[in-house]
């Protein structure tokens, strides 16, 4: 943690994070060497969203290894059908994961409502834009979902974009095994929060979400392109538009 930044409060960093982190460290550890810049922009206390690009199943566990890394805990939205799962559950549910549903109807169960349950204990929450793996063939992000910003919106707290680089060489997309050796390289870069002023306080309709859900993006996709050393595509790739279904392995859906 870096010097003269807050330590997170008791109700932050549980005993059962604890223990999580006891068993979960050491292994990330051996599978690489993580480098993570930008924590400055990292609030050290205080509620916020994460917002970070996703490409690999393991990538939960690379963005929490930062995330720790510089002092915070991170909350993660989970799929619902995930905490009926024998000891899984049991852990999600007393490390404080959040289930969503994403088939429940967004009056009386709208997922968000608990995650901002824990936003207003003043907690840090993590929510992928993209809603699954990227369909982008480069990796690159691709389209955004509007979860993040108006959990960001509706809670009024601050959206920190974030982007890795090397966790594909850990476990690829789609990936069901793990290289363990060599250790890899993986760079994480945190950038400053993002601009959503603008569209605090007014009614949160689909085109100003998706405008600030852009924007996100645009940001992730920036940060990407720094620790590529390459420039983003200027047009995000967009399933719909290309005849994928955004459940499942888009290779066999081409």
């Amino acid at each position: 943690m870096a010097s003269g930044r807050p330590k997170p409060t008791r109700a932050e960093r549980t005993f059962m994070f604890r223990f999580l982190a006891s068993i979960v460290l050491p292994l990330m550890n051996l599978l690489g060497k993580y480098k993570v810049e930008g924590g400055e922009h990292l609030p050290g206390r205080g509620a916020v969203v994460v917002s970070p690009n996703h490409y690999s199943e393991i990538d939960p566990l690379v963005i929490g290894v930062a995330i720790w890394k510089l002092g915070r805990t991170p909350r993660y939205l989970a799929k619902a059908s995930l905490f009926k799962v024998p000891i899984l559950g049991w852990l999600l549910r007393r490390s404080d994961q959040i289930p969503v549903d994403r088939h429940a109807p967004r009056s009386g169960g709208d997922p968000l409502q608990a995650a901002n349950q824990l936003v207003e204990k003043q907690l840090l929450v993590v929510v992928y834009p993209e809603g699954t793996l990227t369909r982008d063939p480069d990796l690159w992000p691709m389209r955004g979902k509007s979860g993040a910003v108006r959990l960001a919106l509706e809670a009024d707290v601050p959206l920190i974009p974030v982007a890795h680089w090397g966790t594909q060489q850990i476990m690829a997309r789609y990936g069901k095994k793990i290289s363990f050796f060599p250790r890899k390289k993986v760079s994480v870069l945190f950038g400053p929060p993002v601009d959503l002023s603008k569209y605090r306080g007014k009614e949160l309709n689909a085109a100003a979400l998706n405008k600030a859900t852009d924007e996100v993006m645009e940001a992730i996709a920036k940060l990407l392109g720094e620790l590529r050393g390459e420039e983003p595509p200027k047009k995000r790739w967009d399933p719909a538009k290309m005849g994928q279904s955004e459940t499942g392995r888009f290779e066999e859906r081409k």
